[in-house]
């Protein structure tokens, strides 16, 4: 875990939470079962490693993006905003891995794994060059590169794209943003600025997710760092509190309690080091 825990989160950083845990939970669920070590417990590790690591970037996370693109800001301010709480957030999460325990280590054969160069160089180039044209205000232009990219060196990835998610994610923008706008006309709203925005973003997400609770708050045109920090916290609680929860706990069929056994206590003392951070 303490080789994974850094892996997870950077991988995450660029590829989104949601991607690394379908790449590394069948990883882990293995590893562990080889290795005699708790799964419920490598595998919550593993999906806040996803969250906390997937924070430090515009493009880790759904949420993230959201963020990025409402406030326009630059790549390189994001990171450094969100860069002292994502190495406390770790800091915390390697502690907590100290928890696991092992047996003797069973070899066995591994079976080869494939790597598909094209798909791979494609990726890493599409990576780069959507976020130029994000930071250049040409964004809408990143869905049709990608689609040409795609189609002519990894078509059958298009098959394998969850359109339905897409979909979701349209419609929570369409209904959680207008609850602002009904709030405001009923003299209502959230904590706009510091630690109370902070708890706020981060309990909400405890409610209806970090994704559709960043969508509600920003509308309101909060400041960014706090709510950054918040809705990315608060994916590290309840398995509700982010998709890429979900994602691990289906593949690696562990049991909701055993998964808040961990996530829960590692959120709470996240969200306290967060507030004397931002404090």
């Amino acid at each position: 875990m303490l080789l994974l825990i850094p892996v997870i989160a950077l991988t995450s950083s660029l590829i989104m939470n949601d991607t690394a845990m379908l790449v590394f939970i069948p990883l882990v669920a293995l590893t562990s079962d080889l290795s005699g070590a708790d799964k419920a417990k490598t595998v919550t590790l593993s999906a806040i490693a996803a969250n906390a690591g997937s924070a430090l970037t515009p493009i880790g996370n759904p949420q993230n993006v959201v963020i990025w693109r409402t406030y326009g800001l630059s790549f390189g301010t994001f990171v450094g905003g969100m860069l002292p709480f994502v190495a406390s957030w770790l800091l915390l999460l390697l502690i907590f891995a100290f928890s696991v325990e092992e047996k003797k280590l069973e070899i066995q054969s591994i079976p080869q794994v494939r790597l598909s160069r094209t798909a791979l160089l494609s990726a890493a180039f599409l990576i780069a060059a959507d976020v130029v044209l994000a930071e250049t205000g040409r964004a809408l232009w990143a869905f049709p590169v990608t689609l040409i990219v795609v189609l002519l060196t990894s078509r059958s990835a298009l098959f394998a794209f969850d359109w339905v998610l897409v979909l979701t994610f349209a419609l929570i923008f369409v209904d959680f943003g207008e609850i602002p706008s009904i709030m405001a006309s009923l003299g209502l709203s959230f904590p706009h600025a510091g630690v109370p925005l902070l708890f706020a973003s981060s309990l909400l997400s405890q409610a209806i997710s970090n994704v559709p609770a960043t969508v509600l708050l920003v509308g309101g045109r909060p400041e960014w760092l706090p709510l950054a920090v918040g809705v990315n916290a608060g994916g590290t609680g309840l398995i509700i509190g982010s998709l890429a929860n979900l994602i691990a706990v289906r593949i690696a069929g562990i049991k909701l309690g055993d998964f808040h056994k961990i996530s829960v206590p590692y959120f709470l003392a996240a969200l306290l080091l967060s507030a004397l951070l931002l404090w």
